[in-house]
């Protein structure tokens, strides 16, 4: 059966369960607008405690809640959001898809909190601009971040920098995605945007000064000690492979 397919019937029993057993229906909307994020979120805080009454109930609770949300962050989330819609609420359910790489479902709630007093609030603008990217809209994302400078000039945050560089990358505008990673090289505090240069150097056949700047992550892991190099383990990881692969 198609997953599309799949997913409508999962959404209509979820829906139907809602209204039998009397949930608030604020679930409804969840479930219908945020189709995979709402269902995993609705199984988890109203379905799956019926089912805890037996051992079975029990063990496929905690099974599900590891493999889906180990520190509870998303199911609380989920729970404030269907108690009351606040900006807030609604601002870190979608961080929270974000996390879990449901961008769809990040993207339709950060879009829900940009209205109002709140139509500019720089962190929600972030925020879409990241799902607008990691689900392939670079265009719409650097209408985002342009829009967000415009609106918010005194607003400093070198996630959003670093994205509208990768952005620039993606939309193949060399020119400025060269001079946003020198300036992100020189400043950011993570190895991040310097692992991000290094790639875009790559690409661009200066193979040499990417070797030496993945060199350098590396070489300043050693020197920063083990909270560092844990905190930022997936890059340092990736870094290792770019230069184990010459």
């Amino acid at each position: 059966m198609p997953f599309f397919i799949l997913s409508i019937l999962i959404q209509v029993a979820l829906v139907i369960h809602v209204v039998k057993t009397g949930r608030n229906t604020t679930w409804i909307w969840i479930v219908v607008m945020l189709p995979v994020a709402g269902s995993i979120a609705y199984f988890i805080l109203e379905v799956l405690p019926e089912l805890t009454n037996s051992r079975a109930g029990r063990n496929a609770g905690r099974k599900v809640g590891a493999v889906i949300n180990p520190n509870k962050g998303f199911n609380q989330a989920a729970h404030n959001f269907s108690v009351s819609g606040t900006v807030d609420n609604t601002k870190r359910l979608a961080d929270e898809c974000m996390a879990k790489g449901l961008y769809s479902d990040a993207k339709t709630l950060y879009e829900k909190c940009l209205v109002g007093i709140h139509a500019k609030d720089p962190s929600a603008m972030v925020g879409l601009a990241n799902a607008e990217f990691m689900l392939g809209h670079y265009a719409k994302t650097k209408t985002l971040l342009d829009d967000l400078i415009a609106s918010n000039p005194n607003y400093k945050n070198q996630d959003a920098h670093l994205l509208y560089a990768r952005t620039l990358e993606a939309l193949d505008e060399v020119t400025g995605a060269l001079h946003e990673y020198e300036v992100l090289h020189d400043y950011f505090s993570g190895p991040e945007a310097s692992f991000y240069y290094a790639l875009f150097l790559k690409k661009q056949n200066q193979k040499e000064t990417a070797n030496e700047i993945f060199s350098q992550i590396i070489n300043k892991a050693k020197m920063s000690g083990k909270h560092y190099s844990s905190l930022h383990k997936d890059i340092l990881k990736r870094a290792k492979n770019e230069l184990a692969a010459n």
